[in-house]
C-alpha cells in the first residue's frame, strides 16, 4: 500500500501532502476530501487540485530561478 501511495505522490504533484504539511492535517484526510467532493460536485475539486498543482510547480521553478540569479 505504501508503494502505491508513493507512486501517486510522485506522479500526482504532491498537492495533498503539501497541504497536509501546511495545515498539519493527515494527507489521507485531504485525499478523501478531494475524492468525496469530486463525486458530489461532479469533478469541480479536480480543477482546484490542478490549479494548486500548477501554482506549486510554478513557485518551485521560480525559487530555482531566483537562486540562480542572486547567488
Amino acid at each position: 500500500m505504501k508503494g502505491i501511495q508513493e507512486f501517486f505522490e510522485k506522479y500526482a504533484f504532491g498537492v495533498c501532502t503539501r497541504l497536509g504539511e501546511k495545515l498539519k492535517i493527515p494527507s489521507s484526510s485531504i485525499r478523501l476530501f478531494f475524492i468525496y467532493t469530486s463525486f458530489l460536485t461532479f469533478g469541480s475539486p479536480v480543477l482546484v487540485y490542478l490549479m494548486l498543482a500548477f501554482v506549486m510547480n510554478f513557485r518551485k521553478h521560480m525559487r530555482r530561478r531566483h537562486s540562480l540569479w542572486y547567488h
